[in-house]
């Protein structure tokens, strides 16, 4: 194997394998309400009104309702508290991070001929996190059913297109170690004799087998499959964390237009920029039974994923003023096409003891990371519609109903078989959902009040995956004449049932 000494004093491997899901796509289909701080108090309810920088990423002819040229700056906090509860235990984790989330301006040109009808154009660029990747999720209790091991199963029986993993691929040799192996496996499968053996499955079986987790029924037969070594009887205490950090950016370049100051036309040309940072720690333990045979009693198992890349989309927009009070507005943003990165390492260790007593720590660390070739994510577009009235300068009340079909997004190139399959299943498994927002605006001479509200539908057919979304807001703003000072409270809900892993232990 003399073949890959390079990559392994390099201590990383160029994998063809794939370990994307369901999970990865949904973070980046799915935007949070970010923004100005008047656009957030007013649950982000600005697709009929424009006037406001964040108002552009709705509906892009937002910017043209501008009568003047403006520069907006926008600090948040966001505080995140993640309650679990895993086999009747309850636990808490909580992350807050500040940073700037919003800053743009735009630029109005008016026509000043009385007799034009295109009275207006504009051009503006407004950068957003449309979402804030920073969480910290902790979940613990007593599992009265399944072991970690099942995760390693899962793969060593079923990873070899549905036969076990052949036993050359689990099992070191006098002449290589386990960085050598691990890298061997991420950097060669699948190949012409293995084509249905990912690389990815190949090395989540080398490591249970390497840390004594799993083991060959008959250690004769290449094929032969696996079974546990975890001590057998259930009621397995299990802790599961999961830190994660990073941005989802968008750059939004916007020009618009005004006819007769009642059409109100415009583009978005959007690039986004997505930094994501996962650790997950995983730990089992047992008291059960001892026998004379060595059997697992704790387990240590952590995975790290760097995930960044860039992407492209437009919007399209229009809004019409019906009459002084009365607005309508309609937006299309199109997918989001991005181009993606992973890097991905981990390690294990476990504990054995029987009767007689316990032995040293297995170690499976192939201090590796993985390299996954460069991949293709498409997000779902959006259609939106919206409704204002306007009471002159005392305030106003406004409405966005949006349609997004998560079941269209899509991992490409789709004629991969494994892209294809997860094409599939987010097809079978996501849905058509609606959003509304709803905001109000009351003035009192200087001073603005505010409020709205957001409901967003499940992104899943199966509520329980990950359920509907409710928010509330509320802010204040004041015009000083030169500049205006807004603030904003936000505060939303969801439920969800999430896996420990995405098979053998879910």
């Amino acid at each position: 194997m003399k073949k890959y000494i390079f990559l392994l004093l390099s201590s990383f491997t160029f994998s063809v394998a794939q370990s994307q899901d369901i999970t990865d796509a949904m973070r980046y289909a799915h935007d949070n309400l970010n923004g100005t701080a008047r656009f957030r108090a007013m649950g982000g309810a600005f697709g009929a009104l424009g006037g406001d920088l964040s108002s552009i990423n709705v509906n892009p002819a937002g910017s043209a309702v501008f009568s003047n040229n403006q520069i907006a700056l926008t600090l948040s906090n966001f505080s995140t508290k993640n309650n679990s509860t895993y086999f009747r235990t309850n636990t808490s984790a909580c992350d807050a991070s500040f940073d700037m989330n919003q800053t743009g301006g735009v630029f109005v040109f008016k026509n000043h001929n009385p007799n034009a009808n295109w009275k207006k154009l504009s051009f503006s660029i407004n950068y957003e996190n449309t979402n804030n990747f920073d969480n910290n999720v902790f979940s613990a209790g007593t599992n009265e059913y399944n072991s970690v091991d099942g995760y390693f199963l899962s793969h060593a029986n079923f990873g070899n297109g549905g036969a076990p993993v052949p036993q050359e691929f689990v099992n070191t040799n006098t002449n290589e170690s386990i960085s050598d192996l691990y890298s061997f496996l991420g950097s060669n499968l699948p190949n012409m004799q293995y084509p249905n053996l990912s690389g990815f499955a190949a090395q989540q079986a080398m490591m249970g087998y390497q840390a004594y987790i799993i083991n060959a029924v008959d250690d004769t037969n290449n094929n032969s499959p696996y079974v546990s070594n975890v001590t057998p009887g259930g009621n397995y205490y299990q802790e599961n964390s999961i830190y994660s950090n990073g941005y989802n950016g968008k750059l939004s370049f916007n020009m618009a237009t005004s006819y007769k100051d009642k059409l109100y036309l415009g583009i978005n040309l959007n690039s986004h920029f997505t930094d994501f940072t996962r650790t997950t720690s995983f730990y089992e333990s047992n008291t059960n039974p001892l026998t004379t045979d060595y059997t697992v009693r704790q387990v240590s198992f952590d995975n790290n994923l760097y995930t960044y890349g860039t992407g492209f989309s437009f919007q399209i927009g229009a809004i019409a003023k019906v009459t002084n009070e009365v607005r309508l507005g309609l937006a299309y943003e199109s997918p989001t096409w991005y181009n993606l990165t992973d890097e991905f390492s981990q390690n294990l260790v476990a504990i054995s003891k029987n009767t007689s007593g316990e032995l040293l720590p297995d170690y499976v660390n192939p201090n590796i990371t993985n390299y996954y070739a460069p991949y293709k994510l498409q997000t779902p577009g959006k259609l939106t519609g919206s409704f204002a009235y306007v009471f002159g300068k005392s305030g106003l009340l406004s409405l966005d109903y949006a349609l997004k079909d998560y079941g269209s997004t899509k991992f490409q190139p789709e004629n991969d078989s494994y892209f294809r399959d997860i094409n599939n299943e987010m097809s079978n498994t996501l849905a058509t959902t609606s959003e509304v927002r709803i905001g109000g605006e009351y003035k009192i001479k200087a001073l603005s009040i505010r409020g709205g509200y957001r409901f967003e539908q499940s992104p899943y057919k199966n509520s329980e995956t990950v359920g509907d979304l409710s928010a509330f807001s509320g802010g204040l703003g004041y015009n000083f004449g030169v500049f205006k000072l807004d603030f904003s409270y936000t505060y939303s809900e969801r439920n969800s049932q999430q896996p420990f892993f995405n098979q053998g232990l879910t």
